[in-house]
């Protein structure tokens, strides 16, 4: 019981704050980040001025994507998405306050004029929740009051349909994913649930891009307790390795740290507290194919793991599955990996199973062909070197 008071209040303490911080900036609330002024020109005063994150994920948006930004809040992130993505993209606005929705809602149509096209949305869901639209929930409840028992069994059967027949993000839908100091709000005890959010509405080959405040230590249950700590984007952080870890659990890939400041947001009684942003992918899941592919892992280290365990030695021809090749010779792998391919191709209907649970060297020959026996004199098509 006591558990779920403290839950009540940390998010009690983060719609209060953040409704307030709608309407008055509050600077607490924000890390200096520097925006390439270019996609600033567009957003009304109102949004900059009421802008609380810690990075820039939108730098990881690539145009004619479906992007998604979690706590999307006035709108700043998404609207600098808005002109990345491009008219052909799209951009999705999640965000539980009613203020900040209304402030963002309020400034889509005027940088839609700006900018010449219309490609944002703002829906109102809880972001360790994405099939549930609050918006659609709320119509429903105006006319099916809760008096009852009954009426509460019928509210939860309702969820469970809109969650199934309309979710608010259906999934597999989004390239990407980001979020701007906004993970560390989310209650506790939902936050395994959010990063598995987080991968169900990406599609294959989708990524996630997360700036957000971490911890070096843990955090004991005192400052977790302190609804002000919490609502302050300090005390509900994740640990700067749970965060990686979690993402792992959850089944992404390629997970980076690409930016870490060494100046603490915070420090509360000795624990630093620090904005980071994080990359990560979706899509080595799915079955394992022999296509008689190798990788060889560049350098600079000795030898490498990836998140499937595979271990590669520098320099050494690794034979690996065709989903493994593919992902290895793209990023984030690329530049440190050189992709061999066979001369002769194995139409996909051909490929026999790969055990993809072991390591072993691939010898040139299967790549070549056992029966491969040309002669070519030095530097005879006059392309070497």
């Amino acid at each position: 019981m006591e558990g779920s008071l403290r839950r009540i209040d940390s998010e009690a303490a983060v719609q209060q704050r953040y409704g307030a911080a709608a309407q008055v900036r509050e600077v607490a609330l924000c890390c200096p980040v520097d925006y390439d002024p270019r996609y600033l020109k567009v957003i009304p005063n109102e949004v900059l001025e009421r802008d609380y994150g810690c990075g820039d994920p939108s730098r990881y948006v690539r145009e004619g994507e479906v992007v998604l930004d979690l706590g999307s809040g006035g709108g700043k992130m998404c609207f600098i998405a808005a002109q990345l993505a491009g008219p052909r993209g799209r951009v999705i606005g999640v965000d539980v306050n009613d203020e900040m929705l209304a402030l963002a809602r309020r400034a889509a149509p005027v940088v839609a004029e700006r900018l010449g096209y219309a490609n944002v949305d703002f829906r109102r869901g809880r972001i360790q929740d994405l099939a549930l639209d609050l918006d659609r929930l709320d119509a429903w409840l105006g006319r099916n009051p809760v008096n009852s028992s009954a009426d509460l069994l019928a509210l939860e059967c309702e969820q469970r349909r809109l969650r199934s027949e309309a979710p608010l993000v259906p999934e597999g839908s989004v390239d990407l994913a980001i979020s701007n100091c906004v993970l560390n709000l989310v209650p506790e005890r939902d936050k395994q649930q959010l990063i598995g959010e987080l991968f169900r509405v990406l599609r294959v080959g989708g990524r996630v891009a997360i700036s957000d405040i971490v911890s070096d230590e843990l955090i004991p249950q005192h400052l977790k307790d302190d609804p002000k700590l919490w609502s302050g984007c300090i005390s509900g952080a994740f640990h700067e390795l749970a965060l990686l870890q979690e993402l792992e659990a959850a089944g992404f890939h390629g997970i980076t740290i690409e930016k870490w400041e060494r100046e603490p947001f915070a420090v509360i009684e000795g624990i630093e507290f620090r904005s980071v942003t994080v990359t990560a992918h979706k899509g080595k899941q799915g079955p394992c194919y022999e296509a008689n592919e190798a990788v060889i892992y560049a350098g600079p280290w000795r030898r490498v793991e990836d998140d499937d365990g595979h271990v590669l030695e520098r320099g050494v021809r690794a034979a690996v599955c065709a989903k493994t090749f593919r992902i290895l010779t793209s990023a984030p792998y690329a530049a440190e990996t050189i992709g061999i391919e066979p001369r002769r191709t194995i139409a996909e209907n051909e490929r026999k199973g790969f055990d993809c649970r072991r390591t072993a060297p691939r010898s040139p020959r299967e790549t070549k062909g056992f029966e491969y026996s040309e002669t070519r004199e030095p530097c005879g098509s006059g392309t070497c070197c």
